[in-house]
């Protein structure tokens, strides 16, 4: 394990990432719960980055770290950018979430690359309905949810949680590791990853609500 991870790891023990028991009848991404209007006004009633991190106290450091010192690949700002229009990014997320300090940071800095993109922030519980209906692949309500919404504020995509490769080791490795371990090493593959996992998945979800095709997660 590296030293960063061992030095994040010793600032916090416990990923404290909102999740709710798994429903009756199951997850249903894309599933229209909270719409047009209601996504709006969501939106709007949301944070910028800059309000969210500035007062972003749990995690500091590494908020600081990964926002700060967070690079993005241009061709990731080319490919939203080659879309054209106008897209919003809907984020659920809290700043004391483990998954959420190693997503929002690398979002919000490709939102200030990209001409054509911009991120509104809610909390766990003003966004709870999002997160009901965009669901892990193992059935939890979780931070961060990210929705895309286009320029009529409609749920054209979603992206939840975790990157794809660190779910699927997560849904495994969960259960057989106690949570302190299984947070070192969660932390030490973010670390490693540096966001570029989750920036390019959320541009592949944004590439497929543009051809009309939309999904929830990498696209």
């Amino acid at each position: 394990m590296t030293t960063f991870a061992f030095a994040i790891f010793a600032s916090a023990v416990t990923a404290v990432c909102p999740a709710v028991p798994a429903l009756a009848t199951g997850g249903a991404p894309l599933a229209v719960a909270v719409i047009g209007e209601e996504l709006e006004a969501l939106y709007r009633g949301g944070l910028t980055f800059d309000e969210f991190y500035r007062d972003a106290d749990a995690r500091r450091a590494l908020w600081v770290q990964n926002y700060e010192g967070g690079e993005i690949a241009a061709e990731m700002v080319a490919r939203v950018e080659a879309l054209g229009g106008a897209w919003r990014i809907l984020a659920v997320a809290e700043a004391a979430c483990s998954d959420s300090v190693n997503t929002i940071p690398f979002l919000a800095l490709l939102a200030e690359r990209a001409a054509n993109l911009e991120l509104r922030i809610v909390s766990s519980d003003e966004g709870r309905e999002v997160m009901e209906t965009h669901r892990t692949p193992d059935d939890r309500a979780a931070t961060p949810t990210i929705l895309v919404l286009n320029d009529r504020y409609d749920d054209v995509g979603c992206w939840v949680e975790r990157p794809a490769d660190l779910q699927t080791w997560a849904m495994d490795a969960r259960p057989r590791l106690g949570g302190r371990e299984f947070l070192a090493q969660k932390m030490a593959w973010y670390a490693e990853d540096a966001g570029a996992s989750t920036v390019r998945e959320i541009v592949d979800v944004l590439e497929a609500a543009s051809a009309g095709t939309p999904v929830c997660g990498s696209g």
